[in-house]
């Protein structure tokens, strides 16, 4: 599944919410530009998916469609197993490098970022000897997570752990680059 089939699925699905939207609402609600969200419009009226209307103070409501409501059931069967594959080989890949952690002798592991591959690697975790000693995460810091304060990153050389996997969802920024790199372990 790629990055127009999902945005596709976001604004089907907003557009099937029961409270009319503005394009800048949908662009509001999914994080993305409002030049976008409208040639998507525009492309899922072109396709016959949506049908706007006209309501009052000159403003439009966009409905779905039979055909677009086809196109958003498609493309939720997709993103379930697509979401499935991308659960399991991320599990796959986390056993295995879990595995020659505890080969290592590695007894504690740090995460770098509170996201969903966290959540994954915290489930393959359990499978192995290694403990969670901390979860890092500059934008969450002070949230709970899996049972755990998350910690701001600034913290690293306060807490002892034996390597720190990066789990976060985002591209790997300055102060992970900061980590020992005998101690930093990436999936892949």
């Amino acid at each position: 599944m790629n990055n127009q089939e999902i945005n596709t699925l976001k604004i089907l699905e907003e557009v099937g919410r029961e409270e009319s939207s503005s394009q800048r609402d949908i662009a509001r609600n999914l994080n993305i530009s409002l030049g976008l969200v409208n040639s998507f419009i525009k492309r899922l009226v072109r396709k016959g998916h949506l049908k706007i209307t006209t309501i009052p103070s000159n403003r439009v409501k966009y409905l779905l469609t039979p055909k677009g409501a086809v196109e958003k059931t498609r493309l939720t069967y997709a993103y379930i197993q697509y979401s499935y594959h991308f659960y399991k080989d991320t599990r796959i890949k986390l056993k295995r490098l879990f595995s020659e952690l505890s080969e290592q002798n590695v007894k504690s592991i740090a995460f770098y970022g509170a996201t969903d591959i966290a959540e994954i690697a915290f489930l393959s975790l359990q499978e192995t000897p290694i403990q969670l000693a901390v979860i890092f995460d500059a934008d969450k810091a002070g949230n709970s997570f899996l049972s755990l304060t998350i910690e701001h990153p600034d913290r690293l050389s306060e807490f002892s752990y034996d390597r720190i996997l990066y789990t976060s969802d985002k591209p790997i920024d300055e102060l992970f680059g900061k980590i020992n790199a005998e101690k930093m372990v990436l999936v892949s």
